[in-house]
């Protein structure tokens, strides 16, 4: 019985070209695009393919009499393919910024209730200790964050576990637990009742983050167990700036983490409705790639983070990566 190739001696069978094709085939599902689309001739394609398919040793596509379709084996390559190109792009924008002087690359992602407790002191500090550093910040709800991640897109995301990641995949780990809260404009007239209940807030228009949001789901959940059906007038959005701005303009009413509504409520925007939600939304978390290395840029900012992390949120904390190999994650 033959012997098992390594992992390193098998890919080393296969050719950069052959994973750039294999990856234009799965976006095109037609080997005479994809070979255009790299500038090469279907031949040397057709060729291409079939090299790769005899050192792997398996099919990777059916031929359709109108393109191709991947195999269940052609798809993880092709997955496999993607992400060298992502990681490729990555690698090659470190390289850029170490060119410019700098000291690397942080792509970060973050849910808008991590800004005010944990995202925005622990930036502030990090950019203080490693200035030189290129920081890109993107805030979208924990569903959009979470896929972006996947994808390699972003090195760590603060947010919330939502169904449909895997915990094999991501390691998450606690951060910040708080309420929720509605919020609405100076002067709206709902802050006029002494006491408001929640059939109260339902009477308003909302603004609402986008469906599969956890904050969203559990606000839709909480209303379905008070037996409060009304159908609700919502404005989807996922941007604070977006909420805020409506709320400011009209009588909507949202809801956001307590830190948030409180740092609007300082800026005199927005105004807290006086009442306890019974909206219970997972705590924010830390939340990367678990079989992949953190970059020293996103590792330093680990270390930052945990530094800030408030000792009042009675959450467990972080440790760097570096501190507790294999340890399980916590989970939301």
């Amino acid at each position: 019985m033959a012997k098992a190739l390594s992992d390193a001696a098998l890919l080393m069978r296969l050719r950069t070209r052959q994973l750039l094709l294999l990856e234009a085939i799965g976006r095109e599902r037609n080997l005479g695009r994809a070979a255009a689309a790299l500038g090469m001739s279907q031949p040397a394609a057709t060729k291409l393919l079939q090299q790769a398919e005899e050192a792997l040793g398996v099919s990777l596509f059916t031929r359709l009499a109108r393109g191709m379709e991947p195999t269940p084996t052609g798809e993880v390559l092709i997955r496999f393919a993607r992400q060298s190109l992502v990681d490729f792009g990555f690698a090659r924008a470190q390289m850029s910024a170490l060119r410019s002087g700098l000291h690397g690359r942080l792509r970060l992602g973050s849910v808008p209730g991590a800004l005010p407790e944990l995202l925005a002191p622990a930036l502030a500090e990090y950019k203080r200790q490693h200035p030189r550093v290129a920081v890109s910040l993107l805030v979208e709800t924990s569903d959009v964050m979470l896929d972006l991640l996947e994808r390699g897109e972003v090195d760590l995301v603060l947010g919330r576990p939502t169904e449909g990641h895997s915990d094999e995949e991501l390691e998450i780990r606690p951060l910040l637990g708080e309420a929720q809260v509605a919020v609405v404009r100076s002067g709206h007239p709902l802050l006029k009742k002494a006491k408001p209940v929640l059939e109260d807030l339902v009477r308003w228009p909302w603004i609402l983050q986008p469906p599969g949001s956890p904050q969203r789901s559990r606000f839709e959940a909480a209303l379905r167990e008070a037996g409060l059906h009304a159908r609700l007038d919502i404005t989807e959005t996922a941007s604070t700036v977006a909420t805020t701005v409506l709320l400011e303009a009209s009588d909507m009413a949202a809801i956001m983490p307590a830190s948030l509504a409180a740092h609007y409520a300082r800026l005199g925007v927005l105004q807290v409705v006086p009442m306890e939600l019974p909206l219970q939304v997972p705590s924010i978390h830390l939340v990367t790639r678990r079989h992949r290395e953190l970059s020293p840029a996103a590792e330093s900012f680990v270390e930052v983070l945990q530094a800030v992390v408030p000792a009042e949120a009675g959450i467990h904390g972080i440790e760097s990566r570096a501190g507790r190999p294999g340890s399980p994650p916590a989970r939301g």
